[in-house]
């Protein structure tokens, strides 16, 4: 058994791999970084493994690429490796194996042979009587040959602490101050097939790994007396203990992958939701905004920003509402925030996921994202709405479909508008466009100036009528980015030929 090394704090993240990770699995991650890197300290990514059940392959590999979609880095995991590797739970068995049978030769600790069956049935009966439920004991201080002879025998035995009457219920928390847990049952340490369960193992690799302070959800206060208990009996020094309020839903339920999809972390970038941006709203759930120079509550703020002023006592230990709404105000404030080329490059995995550019999309295509993205900058509060946007731009002008809304809301002199705009259009000389200087060729002012003067002016429609037969020609939609200027982007041919697509198409109905 190592000694536990004196050193600047060490914190860890310890997820299980059974499935897609869960958005708490980034929360408690961000605020044990946040206080390690503030500290001058380390962070540790540990994989617990030991639920061999509901272990999932692919599931280790999601955590890696999702804290690290995040930003949020560790020092030392099964991918980086470490002084203290490994840092698979599952690799570690011979590690525990020593611990175990020291417990069980001072007596802490015991073999129960009881099966599934039996202890069913025994949960059932104390339910039925209104009793508090556990395990009743009955295996304790028996041989394997006298325990056989009763009902409700396993071969293979579990091995389960011997909680003390006296054993300690109240503890620190740094968020939390003097806490007190119920007094806990007579734990499995170890399972029929070998391996330790969570308790066992996470008091044992703690040590191990030198961690100086467990964060974890507050769901886990009921079990730290039993982790408390253990570190008193293999004389270890125990870690400072911080639970963190519980992610709820807005029914103040705890947030749970079976009925939200938000509680998957990859649920996120699916959606188009920016890394900085879910970061901010983690830190928020739990931890109040920053002051301002004048005293002003200051929601939006980096990791770094966040970290350099962290404290446990800040830290409202009230189950936080999951509020999307708020998240996606921040996300938009990020995009808002991006400078157009690094914007462009993050729409690219939804364009083409959504088919709207190719793998590997030309010069010429990437240009012309570049100024469609300016366009849309404001537009978005996610990521995933850029396609609908963007599409028109990438169309081919025959492919164009025309969105039922859209279509809907065209008023019965719709073709004449169209009529006139491509008249209108059709004038300006765009030879010299782009021309540095020129104040001629196709560009926005010169074509809003040609179409309010035809339409607006020439007509008597109002701006707010007079434009929503030529957006929905250009864009297909009822609602697009400005007019004018993908009129520029999309040149003088496209844009006549789908102001006459859509003229000729109404005539002919």
């Amino acid at each position: 058994m190592t000694e536990k090394p004196a050193t600047a704090p060490r914190l860890r993240v310890a997820p299980s791999p059974t499935g897609d990770p869960h958005v708490g699995t980034a929360y408690m991650s961000l605020f044990n970084l946040a206080f390690a890197r503030q500290q001058g300290g380390s962070f540790v990514l540990r994989i617990e493994d030991t639920d061999r059940a509901r272990f999932q392959a692919d599931s280790e590999q999601q955590v890696f690429d999702t804290l690290h979609w995040l930003g949020l880095r560790w020092d030392e995991g099964p991918d980086v490796g470490g002084p203290y590797a490994p840092y698979r739970q599952s690799e570690r068995l011979d590690t525990y194996r020593p611990y175990v049978e020291r417990l069980l030769a001072e007596g802490k600790a015991y073999h129960c042979w009881c099966s599934t069956e039996r202890l069913t049935q025994m949960r059932e009966m104390q339910q039925k009587l209104k009793q508090p439920t556990g395990y009743d004991r009955l295996c304790v201080g028996k041989t394997r040959e006298e325990r056989a002879e009763l009902p409700g025998f396993s071969e293979t035995p579990v091995v389960r602490m011997l909680i003390p009457q006296d054993a300690p219920l109240q503890f620190d928390d740094l968020i939390r101050g003097r806490v007190s847990a119920p007094r806990p049952d007579d734990q499995v340490i170890l399972k029929a097939d070998g391996f330790p369960t969570y308790h066992l193992a996470v008091v044992v690799d703690d040590h191990e790994m030198g961690i100086t302070h467990v964060v974890r959800g507050e769901e886990w206060i009921s079990s730290t007396p039993k982790h408390i208990l253990l570190y008193q009996w293999l004389g270890l020094e125990a870690p400072a203990f911080a639970h963190m309020p519980l992610l709820r839903n807005t029914d103040k339920s705890k947030i749970s992958k079976r009925k939200n999809p938000a509680a998957r972390l990859t649920w996120f970038k699916e959606q188009g939701y920016l890394p900085e941006a879910l970061v901010n709203f983690l830190a928020l759930l739990a931890y109040p905004p920053k002051a301002g120079p004048d005293g002003e509550d200051v929601e939006v703020f980096t990791f770094e920003e966040f970290s350099a002023d962290f404290a446990w006592s800040k830290v409202n230990p009230v189950g936080p509402i999951f509020d999307l709404k708020k998240l996606e105000w921040l996300n938009g404030v990020y995009i808002r925030e991006l400078e157009v080329g690094e914007l462009a490059s993050r729409l690219l995995p939804y364009l083409e996921r959504d088919g709207v550019l190719s793998a590997n999309p030309s010069l010429g295509e990437l240009a012309r994202l570049a100024k469609v993205t300016e366009l849309i900058q404001t537009r978005m509060a996610l990521l995933t709405e850029a396609s609908a946007l963007v599409a028109p731009f990438f169309t081919a002008d025959d492919a164009l479909e025309i969105a039922e809304d859209a279509r809907a809301q065209l008023k019965g002199d719709s073709g004449e508008v169209l009529a006139a705009a491509i008249k209108a259009l059709e004038d300006i000389d765009d030879s010299r466009s782009g021309v540095l200087g020129s104040e001629s060729g196709w560009n926005a002012a010169v074509i809003e100036a040609a179409l309010r003067s035809a339409v607006v002016e020439g007509m008597g429609i109002k701006p707010k009528f007079a434009f929503g037969p030529l957006r929905t020609a250009v864009s297909g939609q009822r609602i697009s980015p400005p007019l004018f200027e993908s009129m520029e982007i999309l040149g003088k041919t496209s844009t006549l030929a789908r102001l006459h697509r859509l003229r000729d198409e109404l005539a002919g109905s």
